[in-house]
């Protein structure tokens, strides 16, 4: 396919390319979203302990952060569209492994080293196919785009995994592949920083150089700050649910987990699309509000009995972080490309935001292990989450 590079930038928000790359992330991410549900249910099938499941998680989180000094490199010195294409090759393979009765940690590790390729070449290209404030709109398709793969591969991974784990396993191994299909339409765009080194150390040290350039930026920091916290406490609030929901509301099945994360999911739906109309680069900070509130409604939600009021305040916190992240993702893409290059500033968010999973999901295994109730464990973990929003907003008024 012609090198469309020249022009890439000044498409239309709609343009074939977007749709291309909106319709790859969609099924990738559906894949990613039911296959955590589906192997979960595995693992309750083959009778693996309570504190193993966010240990699941943790493999795929480790992933990323082994691979984080390289996958910037490899985003930025090929075309995004064909990265794209062979993570999501990756993910199938790993899918399906797990489908074929191979170890599930080792099949879902193979998916998060796709997953940790895939990352920076999904957002860098938004700013090649976009430029400037639209950029905040494509970040918003894109979440957009994400949270609905959440919401129905969610809850497709939890019904599916209730009537049979095969189907189920099949399910994800059919996304992957059509997300991979999807790929061959994005444009072949010109490499945006060819030419480095690929000796593993010196990688490795360009890579620790653009941490360094970001994190010495006082914009770029509180960018990294903010969606690592909004990450790490995402993925731990996924498996608190699964914890949460037979302690607190009396239910054992699959699904129910999945159908609250669903809400969520329509949350930030609504929350990215607020953001993208009422937030631009220049005022980042209107989202730091939401972000307290985040925890607030975590702590809410874990003395709930009933319900809907489980449902709403999920809801109600996939709004608030909707308007929460995107924001902060917006200002990281057009710094990075302004300095180290898109690719190597999503690589170097992803390692703070996995670093932060890591963390947290440590911290709730251990919990989990040493018997804390699922109803503290989430009032105690809304209240250190606003908590440290709101530390972040203060030190990011301090330093204007």
């Amino acid at each position: 396919m012609a090198d469309t590079s020249a022009s890439a930038s000044g498409q239309t928000l709609y343009s074939r390319g977007m749709m291309a790359v909106i319709a790859a992330q969609f099924f990738s991410a559906f894949g990613d979203n039911a296959l955590l549900f589906v192997t979960l249910a595995v693992l309750k099938a083959r009778f693996y302990p309570d504190w193993s499941q966010p240990v699941l998680q943790m493999a795929f989180v480790a992933a990323y952060i082994l691979f984080a000094p390289f996958v910037g490199q490899v985003a930025d010195s090929f075309a995004k569209g064909r990265v794209m294409m062979g993570a999501n090759a990756l993910k199938l393979f790993g899918a399906g492994a797990i489908c074929f009765g191979f170890n599930p940690f080792i099949g879902y590790m193979l998916v998060g080293i796709g997953a940790a390729a895939y990352s920076p070449a999904k957002y860098g290209i938004l700013g090649e196919l976009t430029t400037g404030d639209r950029l905040v709109k494509a970040n918003g398709l894109m979440e957009s785009s994400t949270i609905a793969a959440i919401l129905l591969g969610s809850m497709a991974g939890g019904v599916l995994a209730d009537w049979s784990l095969t189907a189920a396993l099949g399910v994800c191994v059919l996304a992957y592949a059509i997300a991979v299909a999807a790929n061959l339409l994005i444009p072949r765009l010109a490499a945006a920083r060819p030419g480095h080194t690929w000796h593993p150390a010196a990688m490795a040290r360009g890579f620790f150089a653009a941490c360094a350039t970001l994190w010495r930026d006082g914009e770029t920091r509180f960018s990294l700050l903010g969606t690592s916290l909004f990450w790490g406490a995402g993925v731990t609030l996924r498996f608190l649910l699964v914890l949460w929901v037979p302690a607190a509301l009396g239910i054992t099945d699959n699904a129910t987990p999945t159908y609250l994360n669903a809400s969520v999911a329509v949350g930030i739906v609504v929350g990215a699309g607020a953001a993208a109309k009422l937030v631009t680069l220049k005022t980042v900070a209107r989202c730091m509000p939401a972000g307290v509130l985040i925890g607030v409604a975590v702590g809410f939600l874990a003395v709930q009995n009933a319900q809907l009021p489980s449902y709403l305040l999920l809801a109600l916190t996939g709004m608030l972080g909707g308007f929460f992240v995107v924001p902060l993702n917006a200002l990281l893409q057009d710094r990075g490309k302004k300095t180290v290059g898109a690719g190597n500033a999503i690589a170097v968010q992803n390692l703070g935001e996995n670093a932060a999973m890591l963390l947290m999901l440590g911290l709730y295994s251990l919990a989990v292990k040493a018997g804390a109730p699922a109803v503290g464990i989430g009032v105690g973990f809304g209240a250190l989450f606003a908590l440290a929003i709101a530390a972040l907003w203060y030190w990011k008024r301090r330093c204007r």
